[in-house]
């Protein structure tokens, strides 16, 4: 087993440790995650396991062995895949085998029959000879995967293996993980996702470099039995109202939206009927099974009551110049036969639909199905090769720099630049996007207030903590009033109440007419949008409101799908269907 003894890493010039006093036990023979958003501490416990840091004070042995003086026998049994792959971009998959099974000392008589089985079981076999950058994401997660299982390790360190991936590769993964892993193997699993730490056997639970929880994952959500609600049936302004309400209110953790269903948890157990009627405004409600993210977001209430106060408050008091009473049958952005071809490859073919004023329209799919292609073709970042894009009107083959200006586009990673303050890239991007210097100066200190960066506008933005990086990005893509907003997978790595908070702001914008179009691999994110679009190797295959897409995934075995399981009932059906016709 691998245990932490008040474990502590602090890295130089940095304002708090990186891992504060850990102890901890990790068992083997049960995949154990290690859960929280970017910067909580994963990674760094992860390499000093691998005895790749020296912790500060404090030590961690790995069956009994001291993880940093004995790394060198660690190594010898240990499987590690790191966040950006391990993968050698210019190697081909088979060599990228090869390589790491060399340096696992595999003999070269067994590597013919591992590597097949390795191939076979990830569906590489038929791209074996393709370069590793020429894969997509799923692709290279499985490969990298692979590369870890070259031999059976005794120790298997996964550092977010389903980042930036889809949910049914990440259900490939976690098939691959528990098939693949020996029974006494220890199996640790990093994560941002909630919902993968629910499928961990144990999780390790980290904030700002704290362990917040140790245990099984349903324990931490057993917490909150008779604590969460669920009603249904509200319109996009209904259930909008209804959230900002509720976020108010002391007496409620958290509120999200749900499709046309508003899901709230209390600090306190309730019965239905008085949820119903202080709530709920006395619809109809019942008590829902808590989940992990439930947990946790309860347990950074208690822990930072300031910042959960502050988080339920955000999205109350913002606005952008769009008129209060507005058509919402108006089409703000629209695609019609959106077609890109690289070369003999197409990657989007004929794409089409249109987002109304005030709606928030989700393009989902799989690793390299073409939505991000079609997105960037929406926000003028790519020029089709046939159809057109529109927003407001006006095109953006014809006319892109015009078409521009009408949007805000926040990136998946942040994109702004790092060795200017928040108030230089704010004037900046307020100058790309047109605003007189007066009016400037006035978005500017408003945008300052509203996002609570004033105590850092003349801080370097690429020092800011995650979470406020993240309001600087949508404070810049919304800092002209914009009447469309192009959200790429913007909460990545963000903790629960970041990604509330986020998420009120963006309500908020939709409730005043701004038309918003978001991809996601965040399936309870997903549950936010009015209209869902489903792309498949590069053909829209389904479009609906989330509950019309988890209609089409009931069935006798599963009576009530999540979301998730109608992307993956979906993705499936496309891909046999798509066979048939090849």
């Amino acid at each position: 087993m691998i245990r932490f003894h008040d474990t502590t890493k602090i890295f130089d010039r940095a304002s708090r440790p990186a891992l504060d006093a850990v102890t901890a036990t990790v068992k083997p023979g049960v995949i154990t995650g290690l859960v929280g958003p970017d910067g909580a501490g994963k990674t760094t416990a992860l390499r000093m396991i691998a005895g790749l840091l020296k912790p500060t004070s404090g030590r961690i042995e790995v069956f009994g062995l001291d993880a940093w003086r004995d790394r060198s026998t660690i190594r010898s049994f240990l499987g590690y895949m790191p966040q950006k792959f391990g993968l050698y971009e210019d190697l081909s998959v088979l060599e990228n085998l090869t390589l790491y099974a060399k340096l696992r000392n595999l003999p070269k008589s067994q590597r013919k029959e591992q590597f097949a089985k390795l191939l076979d079981f990830t569906g590489l076999g038929r791209f074996q000879n393709r370069l590793a950058r020429r894969l997509s994401g799923g692709m290279k997660q499985k490969l990298g995967l692979a590369c870890a299982f070259v031999t059976t390790p005794k120790l298997l360190i996964l550092d977010e293996p389903g980042v930036g991936v889809d949910p049914l590769s990440r259900r490939e993964l976690w098939k691959m993980t528990r098939t693949l892993s020996h029974a006494d193997t220890i199996v640790l699993w990093s994560t941002s996702y909630m919902d993968e730490a629910a499928l961990c056997d144990e999780t390790l639970l980290f904030n700002d470099g704290r362990l917040l929880f140790a245990g099984p994952p349903q324990e931490l959500a057993s917490r909150m039995r008779d604590r969460v609600f669920k009603a249904h049936g509200f319109s996009a302004s209904e259930k909008r109202r209804l959230v900002t309400s509720l976020a108010l209110h002391p007496a409620v953790v958290d509120a999200t939206i749900q499709g046309s269903s508003v899901r709230a948890s209390f600090h306190n157990p309730l019965s239905p009927i008085v949820a119903s009627q202080r709530f709920f405004n006395g619809r109809e409600v019942e008590t829902t099974a808590p989940n992990f993210e439930d947990g946790f977001i309860d347990i950074l209430s208690q822990e930072t009551p300031k910042r959960a106060e502050s988080t339920r408050a955000h999205g109350s008091t913002q606005r952008v110049h769009v008129p209060d009473a507005f058509d919402r049958d108006e089409i703000v952005v629209e695609a019609r036969k959106l077609t890109k071809r690289f070369g003999s490859f197409t990657a989007a073919s004929e794409i089409e639909f249109s987002i109304k004023r005030g709606e928030v329209f989700g393009l989902l799919g799989p690793n390299g199905a073409g939505k991000s292609t079609s997105f960037k073709m929406l926000c003028g970042l790519l020029k089709p090769t046939s159809g057109d894009g529109f927003v407001s009107g006006v095109s953006l083959r014809r006319s892109s720099s015009e078409a521009r200006k009408r949007l805000g586009y926040m990136a998946q990673k942040f994109s702004l630049y790092p060795n200017l303050t928040v108030e230089q890239n704010l004037e900046f991007y307020g100058g790309v996007y047109g605003l007189g210097l007066v009016e400037r100066r006035r978005r500017i200190a408003r945008a300052l207030e509203e996002y609570e960066l004033g105590e850092y506008a003349r801080s370097a933005s690429g020092e800011l903590p995650l979470g406020y990086k993240q309001r600087l990005a949508l404070a810049t893509a919304t800092l002209h009033s914009p009447e469309a907003l192009f959200l790429d997978e913007p909460t990545s790595g963000v903790d629960p109440l970041a990604r509330r908070e986020f998420w009120r702001r963006v309500d908020q914008f939709a409730s005043q007419g701004v038309a918003v179009l978001v991809t996601t691999h965040f399936m309870d994110e997903a549950e936010y949008c009015d209209q869902i679009a489903l792309i498949l190797d590069g053909k829209k295959i389904a479009q609906g409101s989330p509950e019309t897409l988890k209609a089409s995934a009931r069935s006798h075995d599963n009576p009530d799908p999540t979301l998730e399981d109608a992307f993956i009932h979906l993705i499936q059906r496309g891909r046999e269907v798509g066979n048939e016709i090849a």
